[in-house]
């Protein structure tokens, strides 16, 4: 378990139209469906539609977000992620 002095991160979601994220230290690729960045918990992906990145501060770690969001989803290896899209579905689901 973390200790009580340790930074807690978090990301707050309000009626699926606003997301607020903690700890993102980089914004690797965004459009209107997919926002990707990276934070201090790994690689974090928000997928939906019309989705803005209303505001970023990168000193602070802070982003904000408006659109119809879909999911959020931890990455924790990227490049396992794309080497598993690359394989065939039977080797994926025989691995």
């Amino acid at each position: 378990m973390e200790s009580r002095n340790a930074t807690l991160y978090q990301i707050t979601l309000t009626n699926r139209e606003v997301l607020q994220a903690d700890g993102v230290l980089e914004v690797e690729s965004f459009n209107e469906n997919q926002i990707t960045a990276i934070s201090k918990l790994g690689v974090l992906v928000i997928k939906g539609e019309g989705l803005h990145i209303v505001q970023l501060n990168l000193e602070d770690g802070k982003m904000l977000i408006e659109g119809k969001i879909n999911s959020i989803l931890y990455v924790e290896n990227k490049k396992a992620q794309v080497r598993q899209r690359g394989k065939g579905i039977i080797e994926r689901l025989l691995k």
